[in-house]
């Protein structure tokens, strides 16, 4: 099969491994999460105010509300929210850029203005 190795020849290293864990670590990377979820919480429900119907301002107003920043969730809390956003036009009369599927019209347009916020951020 192939020739027999002979390990005698090798010589243990004078030293033994150590590994040491930066007991901040989980701290401090759990901060960053939050931070970095806070950033894009924010954004979006900045870059979401230009583009949600606004009759009134209640709708975007519900979003302010309705929503933890850093929580990872932005919620409409307005009793109309899930009817403008899925059963209406995606554009308005009084401004084109209004409409129906918001967030997903923003993310398309605003993904990686977002990105570079968090990495910018960190």
């Amino acid at each position: 099969m192939g020739r027999k190795r002979d390990f005698s020849e090798i010589k243990a290293p004078t030293s033994t491994p150590f590994l040491k864990w930066n007991a901040s670590f989980a701290s401090n990377r759990r901060k960053s999460f939050v931070k970095a979820q806070m950033i894009v919480d924010s954004e979006v429900l900045r870059l979401d105010a230009k583009l949600v119907p606004l009759c009134t301002g209640f709708l975007k107003r519900s979003g302010d509300l309705g929503t933890v920043i850093g929580s990872g969730e932005v919620s409409y809390t307005a009793p109309y929210a899930r009817h403008q956003y899925y059963e209406t036009a995606e554009t308005r009369i009084y401004d084109p850029r209004r409409g129906a599927k918001w967030f997903e019209r923003m993310k398309v347009a605003n993904k990686e203005a977002i990105l570079r916020a968090v990495r910018a951020s960190m």
